[in-house]
């Protein structure tokens, strides 16, 4: 089974074991790859007349202490050196920049900053959509071999990476270093406005654009704008109806990889998510957040017309919608409109007939999940909060 092959540079040493203070910057990391360091190596290389066949990471690092409770004081903290080993210089100073946050590329385009030059020309190929690779099963075009390789795999079902704590396979490595960190806990980008961390760079910039209000992504069919790429992409295949991902249990299809897991949970009868308040067990990770939060009250998202507060994201853009009157979604077998993607599907059910949702108990199908959730309290008692 693979391994990531580049998960020292995502993943650095000191995330495997400890969690980096939120203050941490880069006025508290020493660079400790000192001058004599650099002698020596050249030392060697004129004594032996062959460049030196390692090169080793002497970054000087903060940690919080574990033992701390979770206060951030440096007065606590312990330090550390990184000590990875390279093959090649050019490696090391790529590895040291994750430290130091140097990024000296910068996009001709527009101005976006990369810690190296390979990173910059693979940005730069997405403004001048230069889209060389062809998949093998469509007619996708792709600027990276890779994002192909990845993306081919939708087609096979391979799936080479394979999580080291419970053996689940993915398609990607980026996939599997996200998915372990559900077992880790690890959490290592932190927002720059109000400290929250989170275990993916995407979650964080999208979250950042909260606070900023930035929509930099927008839909090439009615204009709509979007705070990531994948709301956009997600949001485009409503106009053109792709369905790129296959159930591996019947032939139904799916706009997103997430739609397809969550019905597949249905063939499986899978609830991976479980409430850390009354050890209740789900089949999607936001139906345990919005369940955890009957046991706290909290309500993060607030209307931007009228303040109203709301425990979910899609629940206060549902409700902004009857502000605006916007409805951006139609129907695929009539001219009916829709404020959400959500209200799209239920009303489509009625022209298909179809019956997506099943009983964990008795097998019986609906066409609606609240419907199911009714259904199943019959079985377990349960009453509604």
């Amino acid at each position: 089974m693979n391994q990531c092959p580049d998960s020292l540079l995502f993943s650095p040493c000191v995330l495997l074991q400890f969690s980096v203070s939120p203050g941490l910057s880069s006025g508290h990391i020493a660079h400790s790859h000192h001058q004599g360091h650099q002698q020596d190596v050249t030392k060697k290389e004129k004594e032996s007349g062959e460049p030196v066949d390692s090169y080793s990471c002497h970054v000087l690092f903060r940690l919080e202490d574990k033992a701390n409770d979770g206060e951030n004081s440096f007065g606590d903290s312990k330090q550390n050196y990184c000590d990875q080993m390279f093959a090649q210089a050019a490696s090391l100073k790529s590895h040291e920049r994750t430290y130091k946050g140097g990024n000296p590329y910068q996009c001709n385009f527009c101005e976006k900053m990369f810690a190296e030059s390979r990173q910059l020309k693979i940005h730069e190929s997405a403004h001048k959509a230069e889209k060389p690779y062809h998949c093998s099963y469509c007619e996708k075009m792709f600027a990276q071999s890779s994002s192909l390789r990845e993306h081919e795999r939708t087609h096979t079902g391979e799936k080479p990476y394979q999580c080291s704590y419970c053996g689940k396979n993915f398609s990607s490595c980026r996939h599997l270093r996200t998915h372990e960190r559900t077992h880790t806990g690890e959490k290592p980008y932190q927002c720059s406005y109000c400290g929250k961390t989170f275990s993916q760079t995407g979650c964080l910039q999208a979250h950042e654009r909260t606070h900023t209000g930035e929509k930099p992504y927008q839909c090439n069919y009615c204009k709509r704008k979007f705070v990531g790429s994948g709301q956009m992409w997600r949001h485009e295949r409503t106009h053109t109806g792709e369905k790129p991902y296959q159930c591996n249990y019947c032939d139904k299809k799916f706009f997103t990889s997430a739609e397809r897991r969550r019905h597949e949970r249905t063939h499986t009868g899978e609830k991976p998510y479980q409430c850390s308040y009354c050890k209740k067990k789900f089949a999607q990770s936001g139906t345990l957040r919005t369940h955890e939060k009957t046991h706290t009250g909290e309500k993060p998202y607030k209307c931007s017309y009228c303040k109203k507060l709301f425990a979910e994201s899609g629940q206060v853009r549902t409700h902004e919608s009857t502000h605006t009157g916007e409805k951006p979604f139609q129907c695929n077998y009539c001219d009916k409109k829709f404020a959400t993607v959500a209200r799209v599907k239920r009303h489509e059910i009625t022209h298909t007939g179809e019956k997506p949702y099943q009983c964990s108990y008795c097998k019986k199908l609906f066409a609606r999940s609240q419907t199911l959730k009714r259904h199943e309290r019959t079985h377990t008692g349960e009453k509604p909060h």
